[in-house]
């Protein structure tokens, strides 16, 4: 399989290397967890002398006996150097039960680097404070960009070669990129949807309606890019001969927020800077597991490209909102560093009237803060009344 070097993720783990927090990397299964953990302690070795470093892969057997958190721990405090810097990297930490009883004694006497990933039904986001009574940093991976895609297939100065549907149609998960057969990829992508249903979602939250769970799902995957209201889902699902209610699909759709497999996006009101209540916006964390699953059927392209934009905003750092105008709506008002920006994005702005429609809401807003429309233009970037319009493939593919 060949591989590549993600090097924005691996700067953010070395840019926290020796502080004192436990380091946990999250993401959606065979997002590449693993693989970060092994280039990053490979990369250690080679730029540091004066380092020890415990690698422990809690899926090899030949580890099988530090599946007992005793075990694990005396392993571990015996394999520390103190003349040296200590770093601590396992892999899949939740096999050895009540591992945090061993992590959190190691993190108390301050002694080595610690930095674990492991199964999204234990080290999801909202649990990792009930399981480290320390400080912990949460290193957050998605699948792979545009620009990441394009690095995989060796693609440098001619991006276009590689559409954009083709990307969006693959997805970012790697391990799919190995099979040459559409049948055979498509395969892998539903058997990964199918192990977070079983794994991250039905075992872990003990749920019995299956059908439910999949049918919320679809739900979500056929309305990316629109607003959603909790109540409103579990009408329709009533009305489709699927009893349930709204407390229910609520908490159906955090355990998918907590698995990864959606990401929500709140409505922000842009006049008055403040945050509203009602409906969400919810985004996939994979475009490929979309198509895998409900293939092609009522497809938006202008949504899916929204949804590419959202991973990409996310990548890039930035706190993602649903703009609410009194009469309209942005698609993504971001927040990085306490600076605002606005962003519209679109499939084809070729016609007048389609580009006097995108343009409509971000010129309607009167404040100084940056601007963007995104569209499948083909073109280099143009300015229109301040707002700037970019190209969706070479603003995917670039550096911030």
């Amino acid at each position: 399989m060949r591989t590549i070097l993600r090097e924005n993720y691996l700067k953010q783990l070395f840019r926290v290397k020796g502080t004192p927090d436990i380091k946990v990397i999250t993401g959606i299964r065979r997002a590449g967890k693993s693989f970060l953990l092994k280039d990053s302690a490979r990369i250690l070795l080679e730029k540091y002398s004066n380092i020890n470093l415990i690698t422990l892969d809690l899926t090899d057997l030949e580890n099988e006996k530090l599946l007992e958190y005793h075990a694990l721990y005396n392993h571990i405090v015996n394999s520390i150097d103190e003349s040296k810097d200590n770093i601590l990297i396992i892999d899949e930490v939740q096999l050895c039960p009540k591992f945090e009883l061993a992590i959190n004694s190691l993190h108390s006497k301050n002694k080595c680097d610690i930095y674990l990933t492991g199964s999204n039904a234990f080290m999801f986001s909202s649990a990792l404070a009930t399981l480290f009574t320390g400080r912990h940093i949460e290193i957050h991976i998605l699948p792979f960009s545009f620009k990441e895609y394009l690095d995989y297939y060796n693609i440098i100065n001619s991006p276009q070669m590689l559409t954009i549907d083709e990307y969006a149609l693959k997805g970012g998960l790697a391990g799919s990129y190995m099979y040459s057969a559409e049948s055979d990829r498509i395969l892998y992508l539903s058997t990964i949807y199918e192990t977070i249903l079983n794994k991250d979602l039905v075992q872990r939250n003990k749920i019995t309606d299956l059908t439910l769970i999949n049918r919320i799902t679809d739900f979500l995957m056929d309305n990316v890019g629109n607003i959603v209201s909790i109540p409103k889902i579990a009408n329709t699902l009533t009305s489709n001969q699927h009893k349930t209610n709204h407390i229910t699909v609520g908490n159906y759709i955090k355990y998918l927020v907590d698995a990864f497999v959606v990401y929500p996006a709140r409505k922000w009101d842009i006049k008055g800077k403040k945050y509203l209540n009602g409906g969400t916006k919810f985004y996939l964390s994979d475009t490929g597991i979309r198509f895998a699953k409900l293939g092609t059927r009522k497809i938006d392209y202008g949504h899916i490209y929204e949804n590419l934009v959202f991973l990409e905003l996310k990548r890039r750092g930035y706190d993602i909102y649903v703009g609410q105008l009194y009469d309209g709506e942005v698609d993504f008002v971001t927040i990085k560093n306490g600076e605002i920006a606005y962003f519209q994005v679109s499939d084809d702005i070729s016609s007048q009237a389609t580009l006097e429609r995108e343009l409509k809401p971000l010129l309607k807003i009167r404040d100084s803060y940056p601007k963007y429309l995104i569209a499948n233009t083909g073109h280099p970037a143009t300015d229109y009344d301040g707002i700037k319009i970019l190209d969706l493939k070479a603003w995917l593919s670039s550096q911030e």
